[in-house]
């Protein structure tokens, strides 16, 4: 079976897993991150910043922006049940998130091979898009989901 095709099997046969996992995010949770959507390879969330996540002009903080988009970056990276590690990222900043405006992040997986994969991440405020991200993975080969088969 070709890798492809194996890693939407575990995708699709664990999916809930899959989903009930990157949700339940300890940092995500903290944050009040919300996974809304996930595929193969992508992801989205939310996230409605409070005023502990403003810096000192007002704003929401660059590490709050970094920390959606990276969760989003995380949960479609891991999408195929198969652990996947952040090995770098690059974060543009273009606007400001504003106090109580939602942000959602989206990822899109660019491309992938057995030990890598390269993701878009775009970060909006309303229909304004705020941030971007391109991030690359180190992709292991063992599942984290279907252990009990």
């Amino acid at each position: 079976m070709s890798t492809h095709i194996e890693e939407k099997a575990i995708h699709e046969k664990h999916y809930e897993q899959i989903v009930d996992l990157m949700k339940n995010e300890p940092y995500g949770r903290f944050l009040g991150m919300k996974l809304t959507k996930l595929g193969l390879g992508t992801a989205e969330a939310e996230l409605t910043p409070g005023k502990n996540m403003l810096n000192a002009h007002g704003t929401v903080h660059g590490g709050v922006i970094f920390s959606l988009a990276d969760y989003v970056f995380a949960a479609a990276s891991n999408s195929y049940g198969k652990t996947a590690v952040g090995v770098t990222t690059n974060v543009n900043f273009m606007s400001a998130g504003k106090l109580g405006e939602t942000l959602t992040a989206t990822a899109e997986e660019i491309k992938k091979n057995h030990k890598l994969g390269w993701y878009a991440i775009r970060v909006f405020s309303g229909k304004e898009l705020i941030a971007t991200m391109e991030a690359m993975v180190y992709r292991k080969s063992q599942a984290f989901v279907g252990n009990e088969d």
